[in-house]
């Protein structure tokens, strides 16, 4: 590239050329006039490029510049396409993302030569199969009953279900895709935080209602809960479940993002919002402030819904919040149908930096956890626990159910089974493939009804392909795995079970025998309240 110093010479060449091909044009032939129009634009955008004062490198080098930036839009399409290997991508790598994209379109779906993954690396997981395999190939799908003893419309869910995305966040006839191949599938299809809409309603899939803290579909001009319209919505027949959303993966303490560029006076009306700014959902609920005032919150939901389901879904954060909430369940005798654990590796939308790659638990701890507080509270009897984060392969899915999930979620396998292909530009209203945006130009190439046959597709293979693992391990039911089953490499020498490496607590000893706990649990035992989600203060601990 030449010096900056010679960009006025580049720029007067450039300009004497332009003249001299209109006077050759004149004097010569009029074929020099085409190439003088072929000049203009160059030479007025490179005087454009040294005017300006915002870009340096357009500055110090005009129209060569624009090379840099042309190049860093497509820069991810280059590093996926040509650069990656087929499993280095991130969040999903290639391998990962062709195996949801053949599932859902049902094609052949096995693997040549064996696997592309390092099997003696530090992390990589497995499941150890049986000499007497069960042969799973006509058993009936599991299910699973959500519904404790105040629960009048308990709900048979899948073990794998549509996890929360609002509409708002993902484009109408996507919406429409997922609802109508939950339908099909007889699985559950979460709203997210965005409300009900149409969408949601006209193909008659069984919905878990996520009310969140801007209360959208249930609230009041000034923000607040309204017990009114959340009775309207939530007795239809379609919602079959509500979930009170806490916090979220990818972004927890924060409250969900909605740029103003994706709001339509549709989503403005169903959410009850105005259109020209961001909507940003608060990062705590107005209608309770204290763990007794949750579960309150909780009881009024399922009382006002005609006793359906009522949980809660949260990312892990500090462990005497969510021992609070249990010492509250135990001082109220309030509990929830149900609680999601969210991994902080989740998220579909926007996430500012920081908060997407540094705060909250990753869904192996923070399940393990909940597990265990609920175990050692003797509460998990009747609450069940649904995981979400990165799960999207039946693998994925034994591997959770046998940490202590009961169900799984997954956002970002449906919307590859939509067609996504990891363009990372959910937040930025031009995603090309129609799913994340609300440019009515693009959502118009996702075919709602195509695609629904896809999510429908997916969901099937990938539980079924969940329930051969089961059957190679020599197990009759999910209810059999255990963290024993599944293996991890510590390093090359040595692996360990994931019932070895995560300690699990015998039932009711954080009421009966708390000083046999480890430090950390013992202390935050010790500060949970179940008035408060502040800390209170810590007696001398015993080292375990």
């Amino acid at each position: 590239m030449f010096h900056a110093q010679f960009r006025p010479i580049f720029l007067a060449t450039a300009l004497v050329g332009t003249a001299a091909m209109f006077v050759l044009a004149k004097a010569v032939s009029p074929l020099f006039y085409s190439m003088g129009i072929l000049l203009v634009p160059f030479v007025y955008f490179g005087l454009v490029d040294m005017l300006q004062r915002r870009q340096a490198i357009r500055k110090n080098y005009p129209l060569l510049g624009r090379m840099r930036y042309l190049l860093e839009s497509v820069r991810p399409e280059i590093q996926q396409y040509f650069v990656e290997s087929d499993i280095d991508g991130r969040p999903y790598n290639r391998d990962e993302r062709s195996n949801i994209y053949q599932r859902a379109k049902n094609q052949l779906n096995t693997r040549p030569f064996g696997t592309k993954l390092n099997v003696y690396e530090e992390g990589y997981e497995w499941i150890n199969h049986s000499m007497s395999p069960v042969d799973h190939h006509h058993t009936e799908l599991p299910r699973v009953m959500v519904g404790g003893a105040d629960c009048t419309q308990p709900y048979h869910a899948s073990l794998f279900n549509i996890s929360a995305m609002s509409y708002g966040s993902l484009s109408k006839n996507a919406v429409l895709a997922l609802n109508n191949g939950a339908k099909m599938g007889g699985f559950y299809h979460n709203t997210g935080e965005g409300g009900i809409s149409k969408f949601h309603l006209e193909h008659g899939g069984d919905l878990v209602w996520q009310v969140g803290t801007g209360y959208f579909g249930c609230r009041t001009d000034d923000g607040n809960f309204s017990a009114e319209l959340f009775e309207q919505r939530a007795t239809q027949p379609s919602v079959r479940m509500i979930e009170v959303k806490l916090s979220q993966g990818a972004k927890p303490g924060h409250g969900g993002i909605l740029p103003k560029e994706k709001i339509t006076p549709e989503i403005a009306e169903i959410r009850n919002v105005g259109m020209d700014k961001d909507v940003n959902s608060p990062p705590y609920h107005k209608a309770f402030n204290t763990p007794k005032g949750l579960l309150e919150f909780v009881a009024n939901l399922r009382k006002l819904s005609g006793g359906k389901p009522v949980g809660f879904k949260l990312c892990v954060g500090n462990d005497h919040e969510f021992l609070a909430i249990c010492k509250a369940m135990l001082e109220t005798g309030i509990k929830p149908d149900f609680i999601t654990v969210d991994g902080s590796e989740g998220g579909t939308g926007a996430a500012p930096y920081e908060f997407a790659d540094s705060i909250g638990t990753p869904l192996t701890e923070g399940l393990v956890f909940v597990h265990n507080a609920l175990i050692g509270c003797g509460l998990r009897d009747g609450i069940k626990i649904i995981a979400a984060g990165k799960v999207s392969t039946g693998f994925h899915i034994i591997r959770t159910l046998a940490l202590g999930a009961d169900m799984c979620n997954s956002a970002r396998g449906m919307m590859f089974a939509l067609g996504c292909i990891q363009a990372l530009q959910c937040h930025a209203n031009t995603c090309p493939t129609g799913v994340a945006t609300q440019d009515p130009y693009l959502v118009e190439g996702l075919d709602p009804a195509h695609k629904a046959v896809r999510v429908h597709q997916y969901h099937r293979e990938t539980v079924k392909h969940m329930m051969e693992i089961l059957g190679a391990a020599g197990l009759d039911s999910v209810d059999d795995l255990t963290p024993d089953h599944i293996y991890r490499r510590l390093s090359h020498e040595k692996i360990s079970t994931l019932g070895r490496l995560y300690r699990y607590i015998a039932p009711g000893s954080l009421l009966s025998q708390p000083k046999t706990l480890p430090r950390h649990l013992q202390r935050s035992w010790s500060m949970a309240s179940a008035d408060s989600f502040l800390p209170q203060s810590v007696p001398e601990l015993v080292a375990v």
